[in-house]
């Protein structure tokens, strides 16, 4: 639930409270009941808001519960993507350093080819003839 629909929310039920206990006490200065017949419309009022908050607040909270359940899925949604994501990256890190280090293994081969051969021609050059 935003802040927005918060404070609304609370301006509301701030305003039904309100205007709940002002509606009483001007029922009650202005009735021409008898003093018992005004306690009872007090009391049934006082009910009915009771009743009315209790709506509104329950209706809040499942406001709340849904929004929260829907932040829940999108941030999953998300923390799925992001690992497949990494997944990906890492493979094609992996595979990179696998073609590298054949690459890199292959000119080592080739250069003890190279350097076994230069030994030979070295062994069979008339200079180590001696």
């Amino acid at each position: 639930m935003s802040d927005r629909s918060s404070s609304e929310f609370s301006g509301f039920l701030s305003g039904l409270l309100v205007g709940g206990l002002v509606g009483a006490a001007v029922a009650l200065l202005t009735a021409p009941h008898s003093g018992e017949e005004t306690r009872r419309i007090i009391r049934d009022r006082s009910i009915e808001l009771r009743d009315t908050a209790s709506e509104s607040l329950e209706a809040a909270a499942a406001d709340a519960r849904a929004r929260a359940d829907e932040l829940t899925k999108l941030a999953k949604e998300r923390a799925d993507e992001v690992a497949k994501y990494a997944k990906e990256r890492g493979e094609e890190v992996t595979k990179y350093a696998k073609e590298r280090t054949a690459g890199i293994r292959g000119q080592a081969e080739d250069l003890k080819a190279r350097g076994e051969a230069a030994i030979e021609a070295a062994k069979k050059s008339p200079k180590n003839a001696n």
